[in-house]
């Protein structure tokens, strides 16, 4: 069972208090990681903060969804006596080329990449970063390499049989048929597991997060957590907070402009979180019940 406390990394008060949970105040990092980040900085942020933190951790809460490249210093840190796989719930493949440093839409071909890492499993995703007009943006190699697996819905992907990429697509037609055919191929194959929470995963009317929306309810995501139980948890961490961003940075304000991540009302702000606190509170509990893996 993980009874280590949740950590909540506090760079945009996206996140509100949570039971148990221990908070580091980092606001200062916030609008040099937000969104995106040079390789540089986000290697400073891993000796500065993540380093000194105990090797194991519960969840970490990253806040807002532009934090989501996060995962990948958590990553990094985690040395097991065996490899892992890195099963990411999220609306989007977070596995596009950028040229800048790290992006929170980039990580995953950096994941992918790790030893320690297995295999990449990305699901749920509904956005047409996937599709044909997007498909040169996709780092190919680790889909070539059979490291990384897309399960996604809604977007036509048949691009990716023409170029030799078949097996790294699973497309369905809901959720049900998604979860369901994951949970069997985890059943017949259990494996250690470090899992990644990104809440565009959800419809706008379990969370609203500030990014395009998939189509998971919060019982897909329970289905998900329940199915990686008999290999266990090696480590956790949910993102997808609805924050407002509030950039410095001339540059962030351009890029995300182009990404057409939508206004936030700071009227909606205190009932959107609200409804992320009790979504988070339930997220916790299940990986809270999943044994963790050495």
């Amino acid at each position: 069972m993980q009874l280590r406390p949740p950590l909540i990394l506090d760079l945009d008060g996206g996140v509100l208090p949570l039971s148990q949970a221990r908070t580091l105040a980092l606001q200062h990092w916030h609008d040099p990681l937000r969104f995106a980040c040079r390789n540089a900085t986000l290697s400073r942020f891993a000796n500065d903060v993540l380093l000194p933190l105990p090797a194991q951790l519960g969840t970490v809460m990253l806040g807002s969804g532009d934090f989501h490249h996060l995962s990948l210093p958590l990553l990094q840190r985690l040395h097991t006596r065996a490899p892992f796989q890195l099963v990411v719930l999220d609306n989007h493949p977070d596995n596009m080329r950028f040229p800048f440093g790290m992006h929170c839409g980039s990580w995953v071909n950096a994941a992918a990449a790790l030893p320690q890492v297995s295999h990449v499993h990305v699901l749920g995703i509904t956005s047409t970063d996937i599709g044909v007009g997007h498909a040169w943006e996709n780092h190919w190699r680790p889909l070539l390499g059979r490291r990384l697996t897309y399960w996604c819905m809604d977007v036509d992907v048949g691009w990716a049989s023409r170029m030799g990429m078949a097996g790294a697509f699973r497309r369905f037609e809901h959720p049900e048929a998604l979860v369901a055919a994951f949970a069997a191929e985890q059943a017949q194959a259990p494996r250690a597991t470090y899992l990644s929470i990104d809440k565009d995963v959800f419809a706008e009317e379990v969370a609203r997060s500030n990014w395009d929306q998939g189509r998971f309810q919060l019982e897909h995501a329970l289905m998900v957590i329940e199915a990686l139980r008999t290999g266990g948890l090696v480590g956790s961490d949910i993102t997808g907070e609805v924050s407002l961003p509030n950039y410095q940075s001339r540059f962030k304000r351009w890029l995300s402009s182009l990404d057409g991540q939508p206004d936030i009302s700071a009227d909606d702000l205190p009932t959107w979180q609200q409804q992320h606190q009790q979504v988070n509170r339930e997220l916790l509990a299940a990986m809270a019940a999943v044994p963790t893996a050495c």
